[in-house]
């Protein structure tokens, strides 16, 4: 069954979000995961593709976005797609809404800010894994 994952920032801007899943994408590749960054938006989607390039020196995160027609895809896919036909063990989640494939990777990660926004969302989020009896874990950081 799938692991979810609510990482948990005090920050309450956005930009300390899309950082966060910058690094938990580099940790989860340097284990030898494959991953899927899920976006709300093609916006959204460049500007983590741009982020990744850049997000800490030295790092080096192998990606493409989803919309890129490659023969030999990277270990890190990032994409707002509503159907998702790639295979992946961790799904970083940046939208609004669980996508309805979450259950086809091992982990989920979901990330909250301060924002109240966010946090309701992330609420919301909690419950609908919990009401379907997902393994759910909160890190504070």
């Amino acid at each position: 069954m799938t692991r979810i994952d609510f990482y948990i920032s005090k920050d309450k801007q956005n930009a300390a979000r899309q950082q966060l899943a910058c690094r938990i994408t580099e940790k989860a590749y340097k284990l030898g995961n494959r991953i899927y960054i899920h976006t709300e938006s093609s916006e959204q989607t460049s500007l983590i593709d741009d982020l990744l390039w850049k997000f800490r020196d030295g790092s080096f995160v192998p990606h493409n976005k989803s919309t890129e027609n490659t023969s030999n895809p990277a270990p890190i896919i990032i994409g707002h797609d509503k159907d998702l036909a790639r295979e992946a063990d961790v799904l970083i989640n940046l939208a609004h809404e669980v996508p309805g494939f979450f259950s086809q990777f091992e982990r989920v990660a979901e990330l909250v800010n301060d924002d109240p926004g966010f946090k309701t969302r992330a609420r919301e989020h909690y419950a609908f894994y919990r009401d379907r009896g997902y393994e759910l874990n909160t890190h504070n950081l």
